[in-house]
């Protein structure tokens, strides 16, 4: 049985996922650490987390977004859970016209669908807690919009519209829900746009560099905490005064 808070982290193998993960469990968070196909990343973030807090609890969680009854699976997995970190994300960078039903379909499962079922799935958990947190990790795209990612924009937004709706629902329960919307972020993902693409990118940034996965996590921790009780439905835009 987890002894201390303890919160899912959905995409933790990612670079914001495994940033997030570092920043909770350095202030004394238990976590699942979930995955899809990057088992080795779990593992030996996880073997790292433990070996660095050996009074905290570490388990990895397998689950494929892309199925919506992952949720259940995942939600099957969990003893006692203070809250839950939607950091999953994947993207396809086409025209609109050229998307597939199956890309537009896994988008929104994984960014969304599969997410909003599984957050169902622990809503009770989260309450008997008495400080449920629930973070998405959105996008300025959500706001603004972005030229080939439409799906992907589309999904973002929705996750925002998602919060300030179930926030209302859930206030009274001590549960807050809120989205942390990066700008543009130095992850893997996005280096495969390449240098000059990306330096294009930066020098319209007024910050004048990309984000780290680290300048994300630092939100993500301040709204977990329990002295954030009072902040919810909000979208928080972390983006160097880029685009919004």
């Amino acid at each position: 049985m987890l002894l201390m808070p303890s919160a899912l982290i959905l995409g933790a193998s990612g670079d914001i996922g495994q940033a997030v993960a570092r920043e909770m469990a350095g202030n004394g968070w238990s976590l699942y650490l979930h995955y899809h196909a990057h088992v080795a990343i779990a593992d030996q973030l996880a073997a790292e987390l433990s070996a660095k807090y050996p009074k905290q609890d570490f388990f990895t969680v397998a689950g494929d977004l892309r199925d919506v009854n992952s949720a259940q699976t995942i939600a099957n997995q969990l003893f006692s859970l203070d809250a839950v970190i939607v950091a999953a994300g994947m993207t396809y960078y086409e025209l609109f016209k050229d998307a597939t039903i199956d890309h537009m379909t896994a988008l929104m499962r994984v960014h969304l669908l599969t997410p909003m079922a599984l957050i169902n799935h622990v809503q009770d958990k989260l309450a008997a807690s008495g400080n449920g947190r629930i973070v998405f990790i959105g996008s300025v795209y959500g706001a603004s919009g972005s030229a080939m990612e439409v799906t992907y924009s589309t999904v973002k937004g929705a996750q925002s519209a998602f919060v300030k709706a179930y926030a209302q629902e859930v206030a009274s329960l001590g549960i807050t829900v809120n989205v942390v919307a990066p700008g543009a972020v130095d992850t893997k993902m996005n280096r495969e746009f390449g240098a000059s693409a990306l330096e294009a990118v930066r020098e319209t940034i007024p910050a004048g560099r990309f984000a780290n996965a680290t300048d994300i996590a630092y939100f993500v921790n301040t709204l977990v905490n329990q002295r954030a009780g009072y902040f919810t439905g909000q979208t928080l835009y972390v983006t160097g005064g880029w685009l919004r």
